[in-house]
Formats: C-alpha cells, sequence, structure tokens
C-alpha cells in the first residue's frame, strides 16, 4: 500500500507541477494589469512603474525562474485585487466550496444509493422506469442551466429562496440542489446496474430460499458487493465537483475558491490565479488517493494487487 500512494504521489507531483508551468503562461495571456488597476487616463510611464513595482517588465522566462524559486520558499506572491497573499486568500475561500462539494456529494450518493437499489430491485417496474427517466434527465442537465431556471422559479416567482449569499440555511438550498443533481443521476445509474448483476447470483437467491427479508438481502447482501464501481464513480464526480462549483458558486455568488478563481481571471491577478489553481489541484490529489484507499479497504484483492 505504502509503495502504490509513493507512486501515485510522485505522479501526482508532477501532473501539479507541469500545470503550474500551464497556469502561469497562460495567466499572462489575459492582458496588462496595470490597465486594471491603474486609472483610465494614466500614462504609459505610470503603467511602466507600476510593471517594474510588480515585476512584470521583466521577459517573460526571468518571472517564470522567480515564480519557481518563490515557490520553494513557499512565496506565492501578492494578491493585487485584495493587497494580502494569494495563498491566504485562496485558503480562506477554500473550506466554503470543500463545504458546498462534500454536502452535495453526500446528499447525491445516499439518494442515489437508496433510488438506484430499489429501482434494481424490480427491473423494468413502474418505479425503476420512473427513477431511470429521472437519473438520466438529472445527469444530462448542465448545471448552469438549471441554476438560472432555479433562480427564476424559487427566487424570482416564488420568492421563497434567497439568490445568492450564504447567510441562513435557505441560501445553501439551490446550491446544493443543482450541485447535487448531476452526480444523483450518474449514480444512480451506476448503483442500478451494479445491484442488478448482485442481485442475479447464487448467493442472493439462497438467501431469498432461506426466508430472508427483502430489504436486508438489498441493503445488507447485495449492496456491499455492489458498492466497488459506485466508489469508482464517486470517487471521480467527487474531485470534478470541486471543479464544476465555478459554474455554481459565479451564478449563486457563493463565496468559494471557484468563485475566486473567475474573480482572479477578469482582475488578471497572476498571484491568486495560480494559488488557487494549486489548492484546487493538490485537492483534487488528495481526494484521488482518499477514494483508492478506500476502495482497497473494500475489496481485500485491491491491496494484494498494490503491495
Amino acid at each position: 500500500m505504502f509503495k502504490f500512494v509513493f507512486r501515485r504521489s510522485t505522479q501526482s507531483i508532477g501532473a501539479i507541477i507541469a500545470l503550474l508551468v500551464l497556469v502561469f503562461f497562460l495567466a499572462r495571456l489575459t492582458g496588462d494589469p496595470a490597465y486594471l488597476y491603474l486609472p483610465l487616463d494614466s500614462t504609459d510611464a505610470q503603467r511602466q512603474a507600476f510593471n517594474a513595482l510588480h515585476g512584470y517588465d521583466d521577459p517573460i522566462y526571468v518571472q517564470f525562474f522567480r515564480y519557481l524559486g518563490d515557490l520553494t520558499q513557499l512565496d506565492f506572491g501578492m494578491a493585487l485585487s485584495r493587497n494580502r497573499p494569494a495563498m491566504e486568500v485562496a485558503l480562506e475561500a477554500f473550506p466554503e466550496t470543500l463545504k458546498l462539494a462534500a454536502i452535495a456529494m453526500a446528499l447525491a450518493l445516499v439518494a442515489a444509493l437508496v433510488v438506484g437499489s430499489l429501482a434494481a430491485a424490480r427491473p423494468g417496474g413502474l418505479f425503476d422506469r420512473l427513477a431511470t427517466t429521472s437519473s438520466l434527465a438529472g445527469a444530462s442537465a448542465p448545471d448552469f442551466w438549471v441554476a438560472i431556471v432555479a433562480i427564476l422559479i424559487f427566487a424570482v416567482s416564488l420568492g421563497v429562496l434567497p439568490t445568492s449569499g450564504t447567510g441562513t440555511a435557505l441560501h445553501w438550498v439551490m446550491p446544493i440542489g443543482v450541485l447535487m443533481l448531476r452526480p444523483f443521476g450518474l449514480l444512480t445509474q451506476v448503483v442500478r446496474g451494479s445491484m442488478v448483476g448482485v442481485l442475479s447470483q447464487p448467493y442472493i437467491k439462497t438467501a431469498r430460499a432461506k426466508g430472508v427479508g427483502r430489504r436486508r438481502i438489498i441493503f445488507v447482501h447485495a449492496l456491499r458487493n455492489a458498492l466497488l464501481p459506485v466508489i469508482t464513480v464517486a470517487g471521480d464526480l467527487t474531485a470534478s465537483l470541486v471543479n464544476g462549483a465555478v459554474v455554481v458558486e459565479t451564478i449563486f455568488g457563493w463565496p468559494g475558491i471557484g468563485k475566486l478563481m473567475i474573480d482572479a481571471i477578469v482582475q488578471r491577478d497572476f498571484a491568486l490565479i495560480q494559488s488557487t489553481i494549486l489548492i484546487t489541484a493538490i485537492a483534487i490529489f488528495l481526494m484521488n488517493i482518499l477514494i483508492d484507499l478506500i476502495y482497497a479497504a473494500v475489496d481485500p484483492r485491491i491491496r494484494h494487487q498494490q503491495a
């Protein structure tokens, strides 16, 4: 297991470094920050002085090697838009994204396990058809469209939910509901397909012949053996939720790292862009490692393969 974690860590560190290099150069294609942070009537001399102050007047390769040198000292630069250390700003925003993604994923997983298992108990039945149709619709609907429609219905027309912010529990309803819709749809399909296969196994038929209750067969005997593909897909979806939260956070004004990343790009805040990308990449790497460990704990065969 240690060898497996070490190998995955080495691969991920290389990928994160490559991502940071790419982001460094792409961020500077957004334009000259001086035009945003100085008055419209600023002179060329003022813009040159601004760029010299922040090191933007140096050749790009000089800026890059200086950036690498700063990284070795854990110096991620100052956020121009906030006049604070960029990493400090990003770390303050990340917990909001993590809470949103964790709650959405937990609710989606629990709902998918229940709905998918019940649908698999009677394939082709009315509940199975309803569950399949609703889950496919949820998996196919774009987040931005669902978010806009939810605002029009629940905030504008009915006036029962706020459109943005995090002040009360009601502020969480629409962001979580929109964010969990796609994972719920995909996981329901995976749970149903996996459970249909498990419920046809001989040991399930033996349990039925012995008079074991239907609920116990589904949620105790069958569900555990159907979890492996569910864990794999849930892990990938959890990582994608951190990225996918960008759209939801922007639409609902959620003060997470996704919205912060968009604001940093618009404001040409290079240090903040790089810090938000770095935190997101590290979070996805850690989640993938955690999912692999859970996968190995559920299936002993995986532990032997990874040893």
